[in-house]
């Protein structure tokens, strides 16, 4: 194919792109070269190279995955009837304030980040009491429900809509919708686990709820993998070392779980609070209490607040890598939301413990 004095370089990309593409020499979801790659391969700047890319998005040739790399859509032409051109977060009774909390900015990014890359609108949209979705049915839709809030007969019509769906933060496995979790049951162990390797067998947990019966999704999983952590080290599970308690997520959860703790006649040498509000809660108590932290008690959390750097001792806690959780959504709903052999796709993302000051060996075995 020769160049014409006048076609653009970058436009020229494009035409060359789109010929192999047309002509079947790039399949669909083939990977193209790196905006580096073709800015050798055609002599000219990067510059040049990156804008032939974002426009081969814009028109519907071609589609990007952050940190992999740009790949043939499977539609093969320019934007055709039915092509996703938005993607809303779709939420039911959420406190919009509460959207200022780190799991949700984070995954926010994430989702905005991959729209950006390939060219999609992102937008919040709160339901209201007839659950009403956008009119445009090739929307795709990050769904964010609570297990306790959510009416879910209302995705049993959204998928005879053929709604473009995937679920985040809980999920429902009967109903093959595509999910992405943050795994909450490895958050739990590896926040126990850290504890466990400074010596500590005595470890309390906080929790929010009525009783162990009735502890809503997320936190249960937490609970399962502290149970998990203690079993592959042979600790025996205790109960009462378990503080399960009515109210809101509140700092004052675990102001109350901890006294409670500490008022047993063998009080734990370490608390995991199972939000970092509830181990921030902990820190307050310990303080008035007298109880030094962490030579007399370890304290985790778990969310990565930002405050959680600055509390005195800088509390340790678990960071649930919500961005990749959004990154991940976006992405199934953009390229595709089914692997052929293991049914709807779903992906759960595993958290990273933050190791601060709050945490620290046990003292009888320092003193050993």
């Amino acid at each position: 194919m020769e160049k014409s004095d006048k076609t653009p370089m970058y436009q020229y990309i494009i035409n060359d792109i789109k010929r192999r593409i047309e002509n079947g020499e790039l399949q669909a979801h083939d990977p193209l070269p790196t905006q580096v790659e073709l800015a050798k391969q055609f002599n000219t700047s990067e510059i040049t190279s990156r804008r032939a890319l974002a426009d081969l998005v814009q028109e519907g040739y071609i589609y990007r995955i952050r940190g992999k790399g740009s790949f043939v859509k499977e539609e093969v032409a320019a934007p055709q009837r039915g092509a996703m051109r938005t993607i809303y977060l779709v939420y039911k009774n959420e406190a919009v304030a509460s959207f200022n909390h780190p799991f949700f900015t984070e995954m926010f990014q994430g989702i905005r980040e991959v729209c950006e890359d390939n060219g999609i609108r992102f937008f919040l949209w709160g339901l209201d009491e007839t659950y009403k979705l956008p009119d445009d049915l090739n929307a795709g839709i990050v769904l964010l429900t609570s297990n306790h809030a959510f009416d879910i007969r209302h995705l049993t019509g959204w998928q005879e809509e053929k709604r473009r769906m995937v679920t985040v933060h809980f999920f429902y496995p009967h109903l093959g919708i595509p999910y992405v979790i943050v795994d909450n049951l490895t958050g739990g162990y590896l926040a126990t686990h850290h504890l466990i390797s400074l010596g500590h067998r005595e470890i309390g947990m906080i929790l929010p709820g009525e009783s162990m019966m009735d502890i809503n999704q997320e936190f249960s999983l937490r609970l399962q993998g502290y149970r998990l952590a203690l079993s592959q080290h042979q600790i025996p599970f205790n109960q009462d070392l378990i503080a399960v308690l009515p109210g809101e997520d509140f700092a004052d959860t675990g102001y109350r779980g901890f006294k409670a703790l500490m008022s047993l006649e063998h009080p734990p040498t370490a608390v995991f609070g199972a939000s970092d509000l509830k181990a921030i809660g902990a820190m307050t108590a310990a303080k008035e209490m007298g109880i030094r932290i962490p030579e007399d008690v370890s304290i985790m959390g778990y969310d990565d607040l930002a405050i959680s750097e600055f509390t005195n001792p800088a509390l340790s806690t678990v960071n649930q890598n919500t961005r990749k959780l959004g990154e991940r959504a976006a992405e199934i709903l953009l390229f595709g939301v089914k692997d052929e052999e293991s049914g709807p796709l779903r992906e759960e993302i595993i958290p990273t413990v933050i190791v601060r000051d709050s945490t620290a060996p046990l003292a009888r075995d320092a003193d050993a």
